[in-house]
């Protein structure tokens, strides 16, 4: 569905002098930076894949959603969406994707939000039956029957973007990006947009790119992750094999019946201590918590035991922290 192949984005960024002289000599003889907010990258995605696509700000996230969906032409490297190439054929490629950008509308501001997906539908050129059998569904399954006839500048942030994917959907598109669509949403609107992905995803097999920085998210519907670093993929996966290469930490929570001791393990390291409990971090390729637990000497009560295991939300946090090797 999507293939991306040694694709590379560079911007001329204008460089300001320092001082008064050297912005002087700046307009007279200006220098400039390349900067490449996309570096090099190659992927594919396949029809009715959901994908998570990360990184820290910067990485280049977005500027790959643009170069995907047309908006800008690639420095180096082809992009094709469905065998086409989204910036020779843009008409065609705007039937064929929905966007939503979390910070940016597609909404008119002062209208009730029924009038944006009237005029969103003439665009499309949607036939009336169409047009009305769509919108049943998105209302319904977006819950969006309360606020449908409101102005789009009285509808809450969360009641926002439940608008503006609609809006995205609303001609049927085989592929949705999703660029922050959950930014600064409300818990209860936030499930409700990812319910829906996942519905739709299920039964339209509609193939879905999320960028996001809230990784519980991603977590919750994306099988499969990219992750970009300084404009190049540096890790493409399945949550599986990223928990498995990466989540080898357990924590192991030991709650003693009086004061702990003073302990020395053979392996697994103390972390925390306060009052009768002990946190023991080790490595499940090591050690197991059964083994770990009987090394303790004997006679010393145990009240309880929890361990805690790596989720994809901390691993990944710890990839951006430290990075592959880290």
């Amino acid at each position: 569905m999507i293939k991306a192949l040694n694709l590379s984005k560079e911007f001329k960024v204008r460089q300001p002098g320092q001082g008064v002289l050297g912005k002087l000599k700046s307009l007279a003889s200006p220098e400039y930076k390349i900067i490449k907010a996309v570096d090099d990258v190659s992927f594919e995605i396949q029809s009715g894949e959901i994908i998570g696509y990360l990184g820290p700000n910067g990485a280049g996230k977005s500027t790959t959603i643009k170069l995907l969906t047309g908006v800008l032409e690639p420095t180096s490297g082809s992009v094709k969406v469905a065998e086409r190439i989204p910036t020779r054929d843009r008409t065609r490629n705007a039937y064929e994707i929905g966007v939503v950008y979390g910070q940016r509308s597609q909404l008119w501001w002062d209208l009730p939000l029924i009038d944006s997906f009237q005029i969103l539908s003439a665009m499309y050129k949607l036939s009336e039956l169409r047009y009305e059998e769509n919108l049943e569904r998105l209302v319904s399954l977006l819950q969006m029957e309360e606020f449908i006839d409101q102005p789009v500048r009285k509808l809450s942030l969360g009641q926002r973007m439940r608008g503006e994917i609609a809006a995205a959907l609303l001609h049927e598109p085989p592929i949705l990006y999703l660029d922050e669509p959950t930014i600064g949403v409300d818990v209860v609107s936030k499930n409700r947009i990812l319910e829906f992905i996942q519905k739709l995803n299920q039964e339209k097999e509609v193939t879905v790119i999320l960028t996001t920085h809230n990784l519980a998210d991603v977590e919750k519907v994306c099988p499969r992750i990219l992750i970009i670093d300084q404009g190049r993929i540096i890790l493409d996966a399945s949550q599986e094999q990223i928990l498995e290469r990466f989540g080898k930490k357990r924590l192991l929570e030991v709650e003693f019946e009086d004061q702990p001791f003073d302990l020395t393990l053979p392996v697994g390291e103390i972390v925390k201590q306060e009052e009768n409990k002990l946190w023991i971090q080790f490595d499940r390729d090591q050690t197991s918590a059964f083994d770990l637990v009987g090394q303790f000497p004997r006679g010393r009560g145990i009240r309880d035991v929890s361990i805690t295991e790596d989720n994809i939300e901390s691993v990944i946090a710890q990839i951006y922290e430290h990075g592959l090797d880290g």
